[in-house]
């Protein structure tokens, strides 16, 4: 067999293969004994039928069946002679074939990225502390006290503080907004819309030109969407609205006592503090260990610099914009917002793929050098808990991962944890203040 590899591209190369002829005829003659033994042909018994019968009858099914085998045994043996591994079925051009003619044929690759595996022990992180204090604490309760608030009608003239609820449609530039800004439905018209009345809710003024107000009433305002607007084709423009007032709802919150701690089955308020107060505990460690996982990712990754299978790179970009696509419609994104983003939807979707993939490779060759393994009770466990998590009867979801090899994948996960679980143990994490959160603008 001769062999012979070139480059094409970053993590794209080309076999040129040549098997003698001698091996393709040994491959022919295994494969037409086996036809031979189960041949039944006019005028001979099963088995007894002559070698050149035989190949005359089934002459095309022993040859497609013959390059199926040689092409698939050579290409792999040529893999391992050039100590190469490719990352995508190979694109195949047969080039010569026949019984008494060597092989010959081209094989089309794509191979894993080429780096020096950099120092991967003791990446550094910044562990912040995950203290919880009693500040943190009574604003969970009171979170939990305003899921619990009660709203009542108002027999009287609309105050700030109170809600609001509207039938309204707008117009900008004498249009209906819906015609400025096709995304935008929620900003042109709604029916029994809640309001929170403050200056900034909705659209900042807007509430303001409700004050005094009663239920039943209608009034005309006028707006100025700020620069900044979350709707681009709305920045900058007035807008007039026709509003109906339906409803002037006051809310009423519930003392924090013993009673408001059974509606969440603590037996009093002093359980329900402690029970807030561990699930924040438990929700800020989890936070906490997130953050520490990606600091090490992010530096691991930054002691990379390769180039990557183009192939892998656009499957995995698939993958992203299908989540991202989704995760927007289920947010209410229209198709046509959608759309409109989908330049700047591939572009985050590449560079979260390209991160992905190279991260893939890093870990896989960690593995490698550290032999670390997935065993096949881990594997089982991780697809029940996928089961679990998409409600899905485990062993028809076992079932579906083995029809379409899936399993690959979920190995791959698992095999991904487990070396991020090392290099956390590895890692140089150091203790850090928590920095503060920045101050977050009047609610709409």
């Amino acid at each position: 067999m001769n062999v012979t590899v070139e480059d094409l591209g970053p993590c794209k190369k080309q076999l040129r293969v040549e098997l003698e002829a001698s091996e393709v005829d040994s491959t022919f003659a295994v494969v037409t004994a086996r036809y031979q033994k189960k041949a039944q042909l006019p005028g001979f018994r099963a088995g007894r039928a002559p070698t050149a019968l035989v190949e005359k009858a089934f002459n095309d099914r022993i040859s497609d069946e013959v390059k199926q085998q040689v092409i698939s045994e050579t290409y792999k043996r040529a893999l391992k002679e050039k100590g190469l591994t490719s990352v995508i079925y190979p694109d195949i051009e047969e080039l010569q074939f026949g019984r008494g003619l060597a092989l010959q044929f081209l094989a089309t690759i794509e191979t894993a990225p080429e780096f020096e595996l950099p120092e991967y022990r003791g990446l550094p992180a910044k562990r912040e502390k995950a203290d919880i204090n009693d500040v943190d604490v009574e604003k969970a309760l009171n979170t939990l006290r305003e899921q619990r608030a009660e709203f009542k009608d108002a027999e009287r003239p609309l105050q700030t503080g109170d809600f609001v609820v509207v039938n309204y449609t707008g117009t900008t530039e004498g249009r209906p907004i819906l015609e400025i800004a096709p995304a935008s439905r929620g900003m042109s018209e709604q029916k029994n819309f809640w309001i929170h009345v403050s200056p900034e809710s909705f659209v900042p003024g807007f509430t303001e030109q409700l004050l005094g107000a009663k239920a039943g009433e209608s009034r005309k305002v006028t707006v100025t969407f700020p620069q900044d607007f979350v709707s681009a084709p709305l920045c900058g423009k007035t807008a007039e609205y026709d509003v109906e007032v339906v409803g002037v709802k006051e809310k009423n919150l519930v003392p924090l006592d013993d009673a408001f701690a059974k509606t969440f089955e603590a037996e009093s308020m002093e359980k329900l503090r402690a029970g807030v107060k561990a699930d924040l505990d438990n929700e800020r460690k989890f936070q906490v260990d997130r953050d520490v996982r990606a600091q090490i990712i992010e530096s691991l990754l930054d002691r990379v610099t390769c180039e990557l299978p183009p192939s892998v790179v656009n499957a995995e970009t698939r993958n992203v914009v299908y989540s991202i696509v989704q995760q927007s419609q289920q947010r209410g994104m229209t198709k046509d917002a959608i759309e409109k983003s989908k330049d700047q939807i591939y572009n985050t979707a590449t560079m979260a793929a390209k991160d992905r993939v190279k991260a893939s490779f890093l870990y896989r060759r960690i593995a490698e050098k550290e032999e670390i393994k997935v065993g096949q009770d881990e594997l089982m466990q991780r697809a029940v808990q996928l089961a679990q998590m998409y409600n899905i009867e485990p062993a028809k979801f076992i079932q579906d991962l083995q029809e379409r090899d899936g399993f690959r994948e979920v190995y791959d996960e698992v095999l991904s944890s487990k070396v991020v679980d090392f290099l956390l143990k590895e890692a140089k994490v150091e203790d850090a203040d928590p920095v503060p959160a920045p101050v977050a603008d009047a609610a709409i």
